[in-house]
């Protein structure tokens, strides 16, 4: 059997894969361990690493357009909603989310997925002109080069989270896509100690822009059938050109391995953050397939091409975007 290097997150529903219960026919699956999985993008898209690797879906898209030679099929392990990720700064004075325009909002780098779809929903949602905010950011993009004119680096060392205590941001993204993490993802990844925008232990100090972010999200949903997409698998296309199976028995070993993690815990007590999400959604928290996932698939190519991240002519055809396979929803 041929070696597959694999290298995922820690996703209860992947690891029947990783431990070998479920097989991927005709390979034998080694994982490889990064911590913080996001280590593993850049190595991924920048030097081929891994046979199979999970990917943050606007660097898939972006490394697409490249011409790096890889291809993904539509199995998306994580997923999650964006409206509670703004932070304000204490003195900033934001109350509504047009007031960010002309202001300072930290992002831990460009393209990030979350910045992504924080701007989408800003966009589409409240009007907000995404090019009228300076972007301060302290990390690199995956994809260099593509950043637009209004991003900022941040210079002296200091934390997103520091400068937005500070009032020096007027607002930030939390978690690790801003104020959760400080610079670029490495071995032991360091909270930077800003409390998330809920913590309603956290008086004083940064407040979220939406007091009533599930609520909205739920709403949003209901309306868009959008459920933002934040990773992808993707394959060097090396493999798949050498065996056109691949795609398929990969796919279907991914589906089998979510059948049995959910035969074993249906109510997703390992994830609770996915029973919420199954709960705010009506169904499945982590659906795959093509036609499953179609609305976020292509708000994503729209917020992505609308942030100057991918060009006006990239492919709309959701089916380019994957190898070919058979992919039924799952």
């Amino acid at each position: 059997m041929q070696k597959l290097s694999v290298a995922l997150g820690e996703y209860p529903h992947g690891q029947a894969l990783l431990d070998g219960d479920v097989e991927v026919d005709g390979y034998r699956v080694e994982p490889v361990q990064v911590r913080p999985i996001i280590a593993a993008y850049r190595r991924m898209i920048r030097d081929l690493e891994f046979d199979v690797c999970e990917l943050a879906p606007v660097s898939y898209l972006m490394a697409r357009q490249e011409g790096v030679p890889i291809t993904a099929i539509p199995v998306f392990l994580n997923r999650r909603f964006h409206h509670g990720d703004v932070q304000c700064a204490e003195g900033s004075g934001i109350r509504v989310p047009r007031d960010l325009e002309g202001r300072r909002v930290g992002v831990r780098a460009y393209s990030v997925s979350t910045g992504v779809w924080v701007r989408g929903v800003l966009s589409e949602e409240y009007g907000v002109a995404h090019e009228k905010i300076t972007w301060v950011v302290d990390d690199d993009d995956h994809i260099e080069g593509r950043a637009p004119a209004n991003v900022e680096r941040v210079t002296d060392g200091r934390s997103l989270g520091e400068l937005l205590r500070a009032d020096e941001l007027d607002a930030a993204l939390s978690g690790n896509a801003g104020t959760g993490r400080a610079g670029p993802p490495r071995p032991n990844w360091t909270a930077t100690g800003v409390a998330a925008p809920d913590d309603e232990s956290d008086a004083e100090g940064p407040y979220p822009l939406f007091a009533d972010s599930a609520t909205l999200a739920a709403d949003w949903y209901l309306r868009t059938g959008i459920y933002p997409l934040h990773s992808v698998i993707a394959i060097r296309s090396e493999l798949v050109e050498r065996e056109p199976g691949l795609p398929t028995a990969l796919y279907a070993a991914f589906v089998e391995s979510k059948r049995r993690h959910l035969a074993s815990d249906p109510d997703w007590s390992a994830l609770p953050r996915f029973a919420r999400q199954a709960r705010e959604i009506g169904g499945d928290p982590v659906p795959y397939g093509i036609g499953a996932n179609e609305p976020s698939l292509h708000a994503i190519l729209r917020y992505s091409r609308d942030q100057g991240l991918l060009d006006a002519d990239f492919p709309s055809d959701l089916r380019e975007l994957f190898a070919e396979g058979d992919y039924q929803d799952a």
